[in-house]
């Protein structure tokens, strides 16, 4: 009932805050919801599935692998190669920077490889005809939908950039909110190396929660800004914008590089401003334990901890989660889950902690994303930025109706 009770106050929270609450998107929510507990019930209990995600989750463990090869080359020790001293402290010679951040080059590379052999372009194609037909969205919208599971928030766009001057504000938002939703390829294996010790398959899990924000972020995005499609409901051509595989290799690598620097400048400064916050909090007089940002963020975000099915005693730490990621960003709320003590989380909110923090569903990402839209569409930047703070509350919600969902469908007990 605790998890079921998630469902109705999630939804009913999007319809609240709609822009045509009369209209509420009936057929859409009911295929919706059918799709995410399907997917969830397929993907989490199936057993080929889960030979499926096992597969995938070493294949990220193969790739972080190569990375480090490459790292130790560069950089020596420092770059994860063999020490030239003892190590006295365990982990000390970990340098995340160097060794962990790296693999998003590798994986930039290697899909646009992927893109130019069509590899990519047939499983996009395939999964976008299955939204189309599904929530009988334009062809555009299915693209970008579909592409956003295995790219970034500004990448799938731009598979469709000609259409986004004239799609619909429904349309657009539906773009946006399936952006800030998912996560792209290189940020999952990212997210899987530094989680693997903490949660077992971490990678397959990530993989997991994407495929099922997908159609959850269409259906809340429906809800929240109603409306009426393009006339276009046909498939797209997808170019090929690459001219040989070591081109694709190239400037894969090259995108990446610039993507690498801009996650490294984020970490840097928004741990920064976190830590400045805590300082300013601390003069506060509190009774015990000082006052921090992240203890505020866990008192707000504590009922939705436990909508998902969270137990209440784990639903401040599990609020100040949720909140890191939505003030700051992923990475970090997933690098300070997999600090913490193993006694102070259950393993079932570790479990569902996974899935609910896996967006892009934060500012920074918000700006990213406007920056990337409002390039390819000028003449729609008021449009867009109006919908940025509704696009982040839906991407929001999405994560969280998928963690409830995961709880009700698969979640393990302890």
């Amino acid at each position: 009932m605790q998890g079921l009770s998630g469902v109705f106050v999630f939804i009913g929270l999007i319809w609240l805050m709609s822009e045509n609450r009369a209209r509420f998107p009936w057929r859409i929510v009911m295929v919706g919801l059918s799709c995410q507990f399907i997917l969830a019930a397929l993907l989490m209990n199936m057993p080929l599935a889960q030979h499926l995600l096992s597969f995938l989750a070493h294949g990220a463990s193969l790739l972080q692998d190569a990375t480090l090869e490459g790292t130790s080359f560069v950089f020596g020790y420092i770059g994860g190669g063999e020490l030239p001293f003892a190590v006295t402290g365990p982990g000390s010679s970990f340098i995340f920077g160097l060794q962990s951040l790296p693999v998003v080059l590798m994986v930039g590379a290697l899909s646009a490889l992927l893109w130019h052999w069509r590899i990519l372009v047939v499983i996009v194609t395939g999964a976008a005809f299955f939204v189309r037909k599904t929530f009988n969205v334009s062809g555009a919208v299915g693209i970008s939908a579909a592409a956003n599971v295995f790219m970034g928030m500004v990448e799938a766009p731009l598979l469709v950039k000609p259409y986004i001057p004239r799609m619909t504000r429904s349309e657009l938002f539906v773009v946006m909110a399936g952006g800030l939703s998912t996560l792209a390829g290189s940020t999952m294996v990212l997210l899987g190396s530094i989680l693997e010790d903490f949660i077992p398959g971490a990678f397959g899990h990530l993989l997991v929660a994407s495929v099922i924000n997908a159609p959850g972020a269409i259906m809340l995005a429906k809800v929240m800004v109603p409306g009426d499609e393009s006339a276009d409901t046909t498939s797209i051509n997808m170019d090929n914008p690459y001219r040989s595989s070591l081109d694709a290799l190239t400037r894969g690598t090259v995108d990446a590089v610039k993507l690498l620097l801009n996650v490294i400048g984020l970490l840097i400064v928004f741990v920064s401003i976190i830590a400045l916050a805590n300082s300013f909090l601390s003069v506060i007089p509190t009774n015990g334990e000082d006052l921090t940002l992240q203890r505020m963020l866990g008192w707000f975000m504590a009922p939705f901890a436990w909508l998902m099915g969270i137990p209440w005693a784990d639903a401040q730490i599990a609020g100040s989660l949720l909140g890191t990621k939505v003030i700051v960003n992923e990475l970090v709320a997933y690098i300070n889950m997999a600090e913490l003590a193993p006694e102070t989380l259950s393993a079932r909110t570790r479990f569902i902690m996974t899935y609910a923090l896996c967006s892009f569903s934060n500012f920074g990402s918000l700006a990213i994303m406007i920056g990337g839209l409002t390039s390819m569409a000028p003449e729609r930047t008021a449009e867009i930025v109006s919908l940025g703070l509704k696009c982040v509350v839906t991407a929001f919600i999405t994560t969280c109706l998928t963690a409830t969902i995961i709880t009700l469908v698969a979640v393990p007990t302890g």
